[in-house]
């Protein structure tokens, strides 16, 4: 009976292991709080005593039934998040890398409080140390997990290093499952026994420190490309502002020569040549510059907007904008103006290599239930879209768009929603944005 519950409490790290893994989460459940703890508190129970009844029948040792629970623990929480698989598998892995080296400081001070087992089974007083320490460095960790490993989640300038971060905490699971000794007896040496605490310790403090490094590089990164996108956003303001300066200088010597028209029409008029009249009136009335400028109430997109305007007016795209949008905007105003500057940067590529006659494009976006922005964009093409898993692949270059990628990025981080439809020669988009929680 001893040994049953010894095994199902050193297994029940699962439930600590598991609140952490989720703190950094919030707002990318796939259900509510209360629901997923009801889940997951019996799940956790039911492998802790479902593992300790088999190491006690079948005389294995918990550490192998270790393996098997944390995949299907593993695989439940995965399943459980709205987010990308490799940021929630690197999270979970991250968090087995940590109690792994907690867990050779348990079998060291399990060999000081019981002397008389082998190394390799946890006693009572050990597994509650075991647990002890696991939950204690929960609450260590708690206000790093649930602020700094929230905001490392929502870096999409780091997206593809959480391709490879995975392979840095099962390393360290892999060391420190090496280091426990064959022979039990080796740690009853009072040196080996604290070179092996001291190993353990080395370990734990190595891996705290590439996880505060990877945070670090991720921030600045993430600086880098704010700072990116707000430069991009700034530079079409420029523009925008370029543009309008023309139109009013234009419109000022429009008036100043509407005297001059007047004369001549007039002129044209009185001597009853009308054929001449008509066609000055055409002339006029093709020098009179488009003054319908403000799109939207917000300004930065109203800037992206009327940057884009240009250039379709100056490749000849057909481009109508239906933008219902506050000034104050619900969504952050740089994810907004990087998804509708792609959308309108891959439309108008595509309309370049579109037939001229079929070319159109159209945008729409309003607010809805005062926290989503919803974003539509809708354009012609000719040839093929290529398309491999899911993923769009770049008609200029070998490999994936970028341009759609970043727009995926951004939709989804803050639990947002992206479509895609295509087919006789219409591409669609449709993005929901979500406000940050």
């Amino acid at each position: 009976m001893t040994g049953f519950l010894c095994s199902a409490l050193e297994l029940m790290v699962l439930l600590p292991g598991m609140l952490l893994a989720y703190l950094p989460m919030k707002g990318r459940l796939r259900m509510s709080p209360a629901k997923l703890a009801a889940a997951t508190v019996p799940l956790a129970l039911f492998l802790s005593l479902a593992g300790g009844a088999v190491s006690c029948f079948f005389h294995i040792r918990t550490v192998w039934l270790l393996f098997p629970a944390a995949a299907i623990m593993g695989a439940f929480y995965i399943h459980t998040l709205s987010i990308s698989r490799w940021k929630s598998v690197s999270v979970f892995l991250a968090v087995c890398g940590v109690f792994s080296c907690l867990s050779g400081t348990a079998i060291a001070v399990n060999d000081i409080l019981s002397p008389e087992e082998p190394v390799s089974v946890l006693s009572l007083q050990g597994a509650l140390f075991w647990f002890a320490l696991c939950c204690a460095s929960v609450l260590a960790v708690w206000y790093p997990a649930t602020h700094a490993a929230r905001k490392l989640l929502d870096v999409e300038a780091f997206a593809q290093t959480w391709y490879v971060f995975w392979i840095l905490p099962l390393l360290f699971v892999s060391l420190n499952i090496s280091i426990i000794p064959i022979n039990p007896n080796l740690l009853k040496l009072g040196r080996l026994r604290s070179i092996y605490i001291l190993l353990s310790l080395v370990f734990l403090i190595l891996l705290l420190l590439l996880y505060t490094l990877f945070y670090l590089m991720a921030s600045s990164l993430n600086r880098n490309d704010r700072l990116r996108r707000e430069n991009q956003l700034l530079s079409m303001q420029q523009a925008r502002y370029d543009n309008l300066r023309t139109s009013i200088e234009q419109t000022r010597h429009a008036r100043h020569d509407m005297r001059h028209h007047l004369h001549i029409l007039q002129s044209f008029a009185a001597q009853e040549k009308w054929e001449s009249l008509t066609e000055y009136l055409e002339e006029v009335q093709g020098s009179i510059p488009d003054m319908e400028l403000c799109l939207c109430q917000n300004t930065a997109v109203d800037s992206v907007a009327g940057y884009f305007a240009g250039l379709y007016r100056e490749y000849d795209i057909p481009l109508t904008f239906k933008l219902d949008l506050p000034a104050l905007l619900p969504v952050p105003e740089t994810d907004l103006c990087s998804v509708l500057s792609n959308l309108l940067e891959n439309a108008m590529e595509a309309g370049l290599r579109t037939a001229p006659k079929r070319r159109q494009t159209t945008v729409q976006a309003h607010s809805h239930s005062g926290h989503m922005i919803l974003l539509s964009a809708e354009n012609a093409y000719d040839g093929k879209v290529r398309e491999k898993d899911g993923i769009f692949l770049s008609s200029k270059r070998p490999g994936e768009g970028v341009g759609l990628q970043a727009v995926r990025h951004t939709a989804e981080k803050n639990g947002g929603y992206i479509r895609f439809h295509y087919g006789d020669g219409i591409f669609a988009v449709n993005v929901i944005l979500r406000g940050g929680k």
